[in-house]
């Protein structure tokens, strides 16, 4: 990436006109090239930035860092977009992105996405077992402010990375829970994000719970799977309450494990093409009751989807988050990257959940009675 806002527009009209040498009659005058007139037309709307740039430049108070104004030149772009997924991010924040996807990080263990109905960060879930799980904090809590430093969604990667720091040190978050605003002190700790637990309960049914769809999901499920299938399960209550998503290549590997030969989801893009991932004839065959609630995002309510439009089980539980956009990250090659969001997703049968949700099928709001009525459908589906 170009450090210098000037050289942005300069190199990048420099990079087109040496690809365009080929096809593109150019003049060179002295010290200076002659370019066709669509070509600079394309580039005059960057004019009144450049001219901004030099006014900040002339006139701030302090001293201008130029690599800081591209960066917030870059981030603008993408945040005029209009998209909360959108996001591009320095070579620092790429980083903490890439550690979210490893299973492996230091901090206070919480899965957080902006909202379309406030400003905040929200919190998606804690992970199971993490330092913010044991300090109270809950699904649905809006951060506010991170070591009374006021923190916003269209700035969430700043949060994350004052939340972030040393394992053993402690971190202040000002938490907003319906009208009640409270504060919490959380010890960052290293959080090693196991995401599938298993084990059979009552009259051999399979319990999965996976909270997170990371880089080693997709074997620690087929090993729980096989260790049950030693264990003759009758039918298996798969748990994904607040579960946030995360690889969209992981969860249709675990779809393709359990529904048989179909469609798992299908994306379309800007253009109305389609692509469909589909799935082999291999499958479960045995009666899956999916567990979800608002904290079900993404990926868990492709899976949902998946399990419940191809007839291979149910939905128990209350309406999930409802996020129905595809996002692309990409690295660059000075480290830093982005995330765009590409498609929108439908599911098998056509639905689109952004924003709505998945509601289940059984309905039960009490989480302390909701794997008990999955497995009591189970039960009703095997005699």
């Amino acid at each position: 990436m170009i450090s210098k806002k000037k050289a942005i527009i300069g190199s990048i009209v420099l990079v087109v006109v040496t690809a365009m040498v080929t096809s593109t009659l150019q003049i060179a005058i002295g010290n200076k090239v002659v370019i066709p007139k669509d070509l600079y037309e394309s580039y005059k709307k960057y004019n009144k930035l450049i001219g901004l740039e030099q006014i900040v430049n002339d006139d701030f108070y302090k001293e201008v860092s130029e690599d800081d104004l591209v960066q917030g030149s870059i981030k603008g772009m993408f945040s005029g977009l209009g998209d909360i997924y959108s996001q591009y991010y320095t070579k620092e924040e790429f980083e903490l992105l890439k550690e979210q996807t490893s299973g492996s990080f230091v901090g206070i263990g919480v899965y957080i996405s902006p909202t379309s109905d406030d400003d905040y960060i929200t919190i998606i879930a804690p992970i199971e077992g993490s330092p913010a799980e044991k300090s109270g904090i809950k699904a649905g809590d809006k951060i506010i402010k991170v070591d009374d430093q006021n923190v916003y969604a269209n700035d969430s990667d700043k949060a994350i990375s004052m939340i972030k720091g040393k394992a053993g040190t402690e971190v202040k978050l000002t938490l907003k829970r319906g009208e009640e605003e409270l504060e919490l002190k959380v010890k960052r700790e290293e959080i090693i994000s196991k995401s599938v637990d298993a084990k059979v309960l009552e009259d051999g049914i399979g319990y999965i719970k996976i909270t997170s769809f990371n880089e080693n999901t997709y074997k620690e499920f087929t090993d729980a799977l096989n260790n049950l299938k030693k264990e003759n399960i009758k039918g298996l209550a798969l748990d994904l309450r607040n579960n946030p998503g995360g690889l969209l290549d992981i969860c249709s590997e675990i779809a393709d494990e359990l529904i048989g030969e179909g469609t798992i989801v299908y994306t379309k893009d800007n253009k109305g093409d389609k692509e469909y991932l589909k799935s082999d004839t291999n499958k479960l065959g045995l009666p899956i009751a999916v567990l979800v609630n608002e904290g079900s995002a993404s990926a868990s309510e492709i899976l949902t989807a998946a399990i419940v439009d191809n007839n291979e089980g149910i939905a128990v539980g209350t309406t999930t988050f409802g996020k129905g956009l595809v996002q692309s990250v990409r690295e660059l090659k000075d480290g830093t990257g982005y995330k765009l969001t590409t498609a929108q997703y439908f599911t098998p049968n056509g639905d689109y959940i952004n924003g709505k949700g998945i509601e289940p099928k059984i309905v039960e709001k009490d989480e302390n009675r909701q794997l008990d009525v999955a497995v009591n459908w189970i039960k009703e589906q095997i005699k």
